[in-house]
């Protein structure tokens, strides 16, 4: 992708106007194909031209070097890197606790496809400011961890084996339990590949409290009642990809009876909470599905 100064060295005037297909195309490349190539051949015809077709990539893309809204040094925080047990190996994660107070309640971040990057460690830690001691897992610590470029980080999680994912989540969960200042109530929020996961984890352990999944992919319905966490779901109007596997999913959890608070977010594309991505991004919707999150967290791991 360009660096910012590249993108405005390439000229405003020629940064076309973003299209639904633009980002459905995006979507396919990012999460489907990961085949650039194709992508920018296809969207340099749906731009005009090659040079729009990389302004616009720079628009829809996630920034990773993006300011954060939680400065790393934050003195209300107390923020570092850690290890501890997963099921394959040693996981590595960023831990962040509020300064002063506690117990707290502990909140598990999941990172999108793209593996723990500077924008979740700022999702962490904007988590930790609302009360909770907070853990990004990095879930490519078998893999050697998330790589600097993302499109190598993006290709690694076709190696990861789901059934392990969620066993390094549970290990998490059995992590954040154990730890001083913890009141031993444990919750997960997840984005994208992160939601999905979020709905495995609650699966998989009966340990997990509560479950914010962002635009994640579903379960199979006949592992739904398997769940015991209560569960808030955010999807986006215009994400048909994610949103196919919404009323079979619904059906699953009114029949077993899970207690879950489902939210679609009219107008809006995949990853609109990621303040990153200039195209994709709404604040009004982000504000709204954050709001309702820590809301929930908050009454559920009190």
């Amino acid at each position: 992708m360009m660096t910012d100064k590249q993108a405005r060295e390439t000229g405003s005037a020629q940064a076309p106007a973003i299209t639904q297909e633009m980002i459905a195309l995006y979507d396919d490349y990012t999460h489907l194909s990961l085949d650039r190539r194709k992508f920018m051949d296809h969207l340099a015809k749906l731009a005009g031209s090659m040079s729009a077709a990389t302004a616009a990539a720079t628009l829809m893309a996630a920034n990773a070097h993006a300011q954060g809204l939680v400065a790393e040094d934050d003195e209300r925080l107390t923020a570092e890197d850690v290890t501890y047990p997963g099921v394959g190996g040693e996981m590595r994660g960023y831990l962040v606790t509020p300064s002063e107070g506690g117990p707290f309640g502990a909140v598990i971040v999941v990172h999108e496809n793209r593996g723990l990057n500077a924008h979740i460690r700022d999702v962490t830690r904007r988590m930790a400011l609302e009360g909770f001691i907070a853990l990004a897992p990095d879930f490519l610590s078998r893999l050697g961890g998330t790589p600097e470029d993302e499109d190598a980080a993006r290709a690694l999680f076709g190696d990861l084996d789901p059934a392990g994912v969620a066993a390094d989540g549970v290990a998490a969960i059995d992590y954040l339990q154990g730890l001083d200042n913890a009141n031993g109530k444990v919750g997960a929020i997840g984005f994208c590949w992160g939601g999905g996961t979020v709905n495995s984890l609650a699966i998989a352990s009966p340990e997990l409290a509560a479950g914010v999944a962002y635009y994640g992919s579903q379960p199979a319905a006949e592992d739904v009642p398997k769940i015991e966490a209560r569960l808030m779901l955010h999807y986006a109007g215009l994400d048909d990809r994610i949103n196919a596997g919404i009323a079979a999913y619904e059906d699953a959890l009114k029949a077993a009876d899970v207690d879950y608070q489902l939210f679609i977010y009219e107008g809006v594309n995949h990853a609109f909470n990621n303040d990153t991505s200039a195209a994709r991004y709404d604040a009004e919707a982000a504000e709204l599905a954050w709001q309702r999150t820590v809301d929930f967290l908050r009454e559920t791991l009190a």
